[in-house]
Parts: structure tokens; C-alpha cells; sequence
């Protein structure tokens, strides 16, 4: 599944080192921006604008500045600006002197389905055109970047899964804070009918796109990066999934701009072995999983007669229960 770049030096034990360094990173810096107002302010506020600087000026030779990255990081970023303003924004009526929260805004808990949306759209747009531009014998290299995708029916398969999965984002308007605690003071974003089920399949979705169009990338992004979020939302973060996930994928993203060697050259680089089984099983599990997902909330609505857009759909579920019982 894949190869580490044993002619630059690499040894197994070193590179997977690194590897659990990358994700105890990332659990450890979501765990420290998610804890305050100031410190989510200085590194999704603060730290993306010195870099953005950096990127078009001093690295512009070296960073990512096609397209898709740009969309990527930037997109993950607003994620987190997003979550939170959602958090932490409110202010008083000038007229009636009544408190106001964002929170508790309608119109502002659609921003978090809509940028995740848009997130699983991006990486199934780019699932197709793998699938349509490089279908040929041996694939080929990608216009926009130094990296080797070979196209066939397993993009297709995870493109339809990513669309599943939007399909499965329910209960919108059921997000809450976090009530604080002397343990926990984050007032995180909590989405209560977002649950263990859809994040797996999520997961399993994601991990086949980063292998099929990111192959040189995945093992940090598709596999790090997938778990760290996840086990922050079933240990220290139970509910906040999506928070923690936009804030790993923006400071991901942003270590990637400024760092892209890592990624692409040296000891620590790891690409894929390219084997198309494993492409096949790999998105149809994804398929699989995300179908069954689908399935599940078809026989939810028919159960509870809701409407999983405007309703919680899941409250009947412990888990559902055990997050909502840390709300405010």
C-alpha cells in the first residue's frame, strides 16, 4: 500500500516515527487552539494571515499555488473562523438591551454544513476528474502538481460515497456549546446528531480520496490526519468532530504551504505502491460503508417521521445522548 523512500535514507522505524510525531502534533496543537477564545483567535486568525505573506512572497518559489491547494487551506481555514465566531460572538440589542448569541442563530448553524459541505464537494470533484482525465494504462502526472494518479472505477465509486455522505450530514440546527467546566473551558461546537457511524464513514471516504488523488500524500494526510481529529472527538472532545477536523486541516494545510518538501522529497516522503486492488477495495469499501450509512438514516426518517435537515435525528441513540448532556 505504500512505499517509504528507502534511497533517500528511509528506515521503517524512523518513518513511521514520524508519522506518530505528525499525529500526537496535530492532537496536542487542536487540543491547545481549542481550549480559549484568544489562543483559537492567534492560530486561525493571526497565524494564517503571517503565512499567507510568507507564501506569496518569500516561499512563492517553493509552496503549493495551484488551485487546489490554495482552495484547501484557505477553505479549512475559514472552517475554523467560522467555528469560532459561532463560539464566542455575541453582543447586546442597542434597542431592547437583550443578550444575543451567534450560536443561537439559525441562519449561522447552515455555515457549518455548508463549508463541509463544499469541503467533501471539492474532493469529489477532484475524484472524478482523476477518474475521467487519467483512466489510461499506467495513469499519468497531474497538470497542476509533480504527482502520479492513475484513474479507473474506484474514483467513481468514492466520488458517489463523498455525495452519500453530504446526503448523511443531519441535524443542522441541533449544534450547541459546550458547557464550561473547571476541566474543559473550550465552549466547543457540539453537533449531537453527528455521530460515531457518519464520522467512520467520513473517514473511510476521505482516506480512499487522499489515496486515489493525493497517493504521494497519504500517509500523513490521509491517515494521520484523519485520526487525530477523530480521536479527539472520542476521548477529551466528544461531540466537537467537525471543530476539531477544520482545525487539524488548516494547520495541516498550513505546515504542507510552508513545508512542501517534507511532503514531496526526502527520508520522510512516502508514496504509494500504486497497486489497483488496492484502489478497488479501498473506495468500494468506502461505498459500502457510506451506502449503509444512507441506509440507516432512510430507516431513521421513516422510524421518527423527521425531517433530518430541520430535526435531530438520532436523539434516541446514547451516544447522541452522552454529547448532548455536555451542552450548556
Amino acid at each position: 500500500m505504500f512505499a517509504f523512500n528507502y534511497a533517500a535514507g528511509a528506515s521503517a522505524p524512523a518513518v513511521i516515527a514520524v508519522w506518530v510525531l505528525v499525529l500526537v502534533s496535530l492532537y496536542v496543537l487542536n487540543e491547545i487552539s481549542r481550549r480559549s477564545k484568544l489562543t483559537g483567535f492567534l492560530f486561525f486568525f493571526v497565524l494564517p494571515a503571517v503565512l499567507s505573506v510568507l507564501w506569496f512572497t518569500v516561499l512563492k518559489d517553493k509552496t503549493y499555488l495551484d488551485w487546489f491547494h490554495l482552495v484547501k487551506v484557505y477553505s479549512a481555514t475559514a472552517g475554523c473562523i467560522g467555528f469560532w465566531c459561532i463560539r464566542f460572538l455575541k453582543g447586546k440589542n442597542k434597542q431592547t438591551g437583550t443578550e444575543w448569541k451567534l450560536s443561537e442563530n439559525k441562519w449561522a448553524l447552515c455555515f457549518p454544513p455548508l463549508i463541509l459541505s463544499i469541503n467533501i464537494l471539492e474532493a469529489v470533484a477532484r475524484d472524478f476528474q482523476v477518474g475521467i482525465q487519467y483512466s489510461m494504462p499506467g495513469g499519468g502526472m497531474l497538470a497542476d502538481e509533480a504527482m502520479h494518479v492513475i484513474g479507473g472505477s474506484w474514483n467513481y465509486m468514492n466520488g458517489i460515497a463523498g455525495l452519500l455522505n453530504i446526503v448523511t450530514i443531519t441535524g443542522w440546527f441541533g449544534i450547541v456549546l459546550r458547557k464550561k467546566t473547571k476541566s474543559d473551558t473550550s465552549k466547543d461546537m457540539l453537533w449531537p446528531d453527528m455521530l460515531w457511524f457518519w464520522i467512520i464513514a467520513y473517514d473511510v471516504w476521505n482516506f480512499a480520496y487522499t489515496y486515489n488523488c493525493l497517493p504521494g500524500h497519504s500517509w500523513y494526510c490521509g491517515l494521520a490526519l484523519l485520526i487525530a481529529p477523530t480521536a479527539c472527538a472520542f476521548t477529551l472532545g466528544k461531540g466537537a468532530w467537525l471543530q476539531h477536523r477544520a482545525q487539524t486541516l488548516a494547520l495541516w494545510c498550513m505546515f504542507a504551504q510552508t513545508f512542501p518538501l517534507f511532503l514531496d522529497e526526502g527520508r520522510f516522503a512516502v508514496q504509494s505502491t500504486y497497486n489497483e486492488t488496492i484502489y478497488f477495495i479501498i473506495s468500494l469499501a468506502a461505498l459500502l460503508i457510506n451506502a449503509a450509512v444512507f441506509v440507516y438514516m432512510i430507516y431513521k426518517m421513516k422510524k421518527t417521521k423527521r425531517n433530518p435537515y430541520k430535526a435531530e435525528l438520532y436523539t434516541d441513540l446514547e451516544a447522541y445522548k452522552t454529547v448532548k448532556a455536555l451542552a450548556e
